[in-house]
């Protein structure tokens, strides 16, 4: 018999919330006086946001390596910044999240540094007011998706066995690797789509 579903786990950039990342570099390129392209290069292109994803750094490490790199001094408010001027909410699938938290558990699995997670209601209160303190980074549990060990660390904290939860994320290898992990996965595509998914699974 198959375990019917109790908890629906978003993917946050691009699923719940539109993300420009170039909105965020432009902001730090303004603040460093650097030019675009060596933004991207320092924060991106370097490694050093995979390792911050990663847990392999914590905040404050994070910070100064981004000050160092930029040659600029870099505060968490500076930061938090640029990644509030990244992120719009989609409104359309933050309605279906809410509509599956009338009779079911929704939470959000994200890479990202804790700062984003810790910061949630600063960074985009729509999200938050939806999921309130299930949001979680996947610094948090030292790995970042796909890997296995991040899915299943977010679990044991939901106190959820992978067989109840439908993950969804707009990256196909994420979903690929929730699959692997035994989670039920669904690559975001749209809300219209998302809608039908959530339905197939009598969530709506």
């Amino acid at each position: 018999m198959t375990t019917p579903i109790s908890l629906v786990l978003f993917d946050m950039d691009d699923v719940l919330c539109h993300y420009d990342r170039s909105a965020r570099v432009r902001h730090l390129a303004a603040l460093s006086s650097r030019t675009f392209d060596e933004v991207r290069h320092a924060i991106w292109d370097s490694g050093l946001e995979a390792q911050a994803d990663a847990g392999l750094l914590d905040d404050a490490e994070y910070l100064n390596e981004t000050e160092c790199l930029l040659n600029c001094p870099i505060s968490k408010y500076d930061w938090l910044l640029a990644r509030r001027a990244a992120m719009t909410p989609n409104l359309a699938v933050l309605a279906l999240a809410t509509a599956v938290a009338e009779r079911y558990r929704v939470a959000v699995l994200t890479n990202n540094p804790r700062m984003v997670a810790d910061n949630i209601g600063y960074l985009c209160p729509a999200v938050a007011n939806v999921f309130r303190a299930n949001v979680f980074a996947s610094a948090s549990f030292k790995a970042a998706k796909p890997a296995a060990e991040t899915y299943h660390r977010c679990l044991d904290a939901l106190d959820v066995s992978a067989a109840e939860v439908l993950f969804v994320d707009d990256l196909e290898i994420n979903v690929a690797g929730a699959r692997e992990a035994g989670l039920h996965g669904h690559l975001f595509t749209g809300h219209e789509a998302l809608s039908s998914e959530l339905r197939c699974h009598n969530l709506l």
